[in-house]
């Protein structure tokens, strides 16, 4: 059985050529066969270059390159459409998830005998700031109850799963991919597993707080329609207030005889429904966007090169 393994890379220059090595050592000692499908997502650096060297060296190492940077999610599907062994696995190349947690979880699905189809490796323990660890799991409570799914909290897009599963990932055509939201959506029987990530080898994360945010805000527009209920809570609760208001200003008026000043009430109201107006054709903006970028059918990536070993491995 082999088991091919997806790597996004971005800017990895420092990280692959170990990440190789301790993938090699892990794997070439166990009973599986791999294959390492490294996807270089338009990197400015030398990564692409190092895994040439890598890929002519080592006969489990296959390289493809894309011409200009598309996004993890697109270096995930790309190496997934290349991927055709029996089983699997997403893991990143800095060597925070680690190679031996990923043979743990191929061992953990290949002994299930067909009770699972995947393994998702979540983090028991964030190593993040509070902040951060908090915000991610209000996002993954409001993603799980918007999307109806069975999304597992603080999983991570390490996984390792059955050909099957990849099929079913492979075969949704929407441009706007998240990985999360798809892997939950497709179903099958999911094995959480709890790892604590590693120290980065090399370099810094490249994901801040506010790619953070925009990566949280694009999931919930890409797989639920949160946003419109939104739209239209706040209109019946926006014409549910003026009416109330306009109610009491007769009332003060015909029956208490009051005074009623018009300017600053009139002002806020103004504002209130401006401000409400601007933000639902700002969300239905998003939608509508959405589908126009859909309408255009583009590849999620183009492909620059691939490059393979020049050594057998028979």
């Amino acid at each position: 059985m082999r088991i091919d393994l997806v790597v996004p890379c971005f800017n990895e220059e420092d990280n692959v050529d170990e990440f190789v090595k301790v993938c090699s050592s892990v794997f070439d000692e166990s009973e599986f066969s791999y294959r390492l499908i490294m996807v270089d997502d338009g990197s400015n650096d030398a990564t692409f270059s190092h895994l040439t060297d890598l890929a002519h060296k080592n006969p489990c190492v296959e390289v493809i390159q894309f011409s200009r940077n598309f996004g993890k999610e697109a270096a995930m599907i790309a190496g997934l459409e290349a991927s055709s062994g029996e089983y699997s696995a997403i893991i990143d190349a800095d060597l925070q998830q680690r190679p031996e947690d990923a043979l743990a979880m191929l061992r953990i699905l290949v002994q299930s005998e067909g009770e699972y189809d995947c393994v998702a490796a979540y983090q028991e323990k964030r190593k993040e700031s509070w902040l951060i660890t908090k915000m991610k799991g209000m996002f993954y409570s409001i993603f799980a109850k918007a999307a109806r799914s069975q999304a597992i909290p603080h999983a991570s897009d390490f996984r390792v799963f059955t050909a099957t599963v990849r099929d079913a990932i492979i075969s949704l055509p929407e441009s706007y991919r998240f990985s999360k939201g798809i892997f939950a959506w497709v179903g099958f029987r999911v094995k959480p597993y709890a790892y604590v990530p590693s120290d980065r080898l090399q370099g810094e994360s490249k994901w801040s707080l506010s790619s953070l945010i925009r990566y949280a805000f694009e999931g919930i527009l890409s797989f639920t329609t949160l946003p419109l209920r939104f739209v239209t809570y706040l209109g019946a609760v926006t014409s549910i207030g003026a009416l109330l208001y306009a109610f009491i200003t007769v009332l003060q008026i015909l029956v208490f005889g009051k005074d009623v000043p018009g300017y600053a009430s009139t002002l806020v109201v103004v504002l209130l429904l401006g401000g409400a107006q601007l933000l639902s054709i700002g969300i239905l903006g998003e939608y509508l966007a959405r589908v126009y970028m859909e309408g255009k059918q583009r590849p999620l990536y183009i492909v620059r090169s691939r490059v393979c070993s020049e050594v057998s491995d028979e």
